[in-house]
């Protein structure tokens, strides 16, 4: 195991205790939260380390790696996803001219399968070796195991709920600078654990995913970290769908009956979504930036 005793973000060495989470997909094992004081980024540690973390994905249930979803909920994920898919090209569009696309951690390849479809250059990185190879028979390209190092430069770079997986924050953001065209753009959606939703189900809140999410992340410790790292924000976004999808989850890993997760993920979704109108602090945000 590996304890994290000093922020990424801002090498604030002052991290508080904040939760115990238990990881419901695959070991059941529990896991602390520590809570930066400084930019209030959010560190599971001790967390396991590099090379063992491969076995808390290895579960069916692990849907964006394994692309299964028996039970109703993964087929609501499989439903969302698809649903989403338009709604994020335009998002992408809105913000970077129609050229080469890199989705960072691609699972199996429906993001990039769908911007291919649209007129797009793609390129990918999964480490997950059955994701990889189910992205690679959709998309008929090669995807790259590890991070990208080919001199193409991309208009866009995306990462759908991928960096709070990411081991090395700082190096991984820097490397797309590299990558990113003069005036490339950058999509990171991550969950926010300041939302309604993660304040409501607390330590039960699926967003928290211990101990695959290394990172949880508040619009302040977010935007502190691509600053850090030679980017303007230039705008967020919210994913609405995301309170109902997490709430549904929170509500299972919580006990309640099958009834019961449904309807209060549906009140609890619509709640936050309600509440975080008032200061944009959705269930999970995108965030849009450029390069300074």
């Amino acid at each position: 195991m590996i304890a994290v005793n000093k922020c990424p973000v801002c090498s604030c060495a002052d991290l508080q205790s904040f939760l115990t989470c238990e990881d419901h997909t695959v070991s059941h094992e529990t896991f602390q939260i520590k809570i930066c004081v400084n930019c209030q980024l959010g560190i599971t540690s001790p967390r396991p380390s590099d090379d063992d973390l491969n076995r808390y994905y290895l579960s069916d249930e692990y849907i964006s790696h394994s692309g299964n979803s028996s039970g109703l909920i993964g087929a609501l994920y499989k439903s969302a996803r698809k649903v989403t898919l338009g709604w994020k090209q335009k998002l992408v569009e809105s913000h970077a001219s129609k050229s080469n696309i890199l989705d960072y951690g691609c699972g199996t390849g429906e993001f990039l399968k769908h911007m291919q479809s649209n007129g797009w250059g793609i390129a990918g990185v999964e480490p997950s070796k059955l994701a990889r190879e189910k992205a690679e028979s959709l998309t008929k390209i090669k995807i790259s195991e590890t991070p990208y190092h080919d001199q193409k430069k991309f208009a866009a770079i995306t990462l759908w709920h991928v960096l709070e997986h990411v081991p090395d924050l700082n190096h991984t953001l820097k490397q797309f600078g590299q990558l990113l065209d003069k005036s490339g753009t950058v999509f990171i959606a991550v969950p926010n654990y300041k939302s309604p939703d993660g304040e409501h189900y607390k330590k039960y809140w699926a967003g928290f995913d211990v101990p695959r999410h290394l990172w949880h992340f508040s619009s302040t410790s977010m935007s502190h970290l691509l600053e850090a790292n030679g980017f303007n924000v230039v705008a967020i976004k919210p994913m609405m769908l995301d309170a109902f999808y997490i709430s549904l989850l929170s509500e299972k890993y919580k006990g309640s009956g099958p009834l019961k997760q449904y309807v209060a993920a549906v009140i609890n979704g619509f709640r936050s979504n309600w509440r975080a109108k008032k200061n944009t602090n959705f269930s999970s945000l995108i965030y849009i930036a450029r390069l300074k």
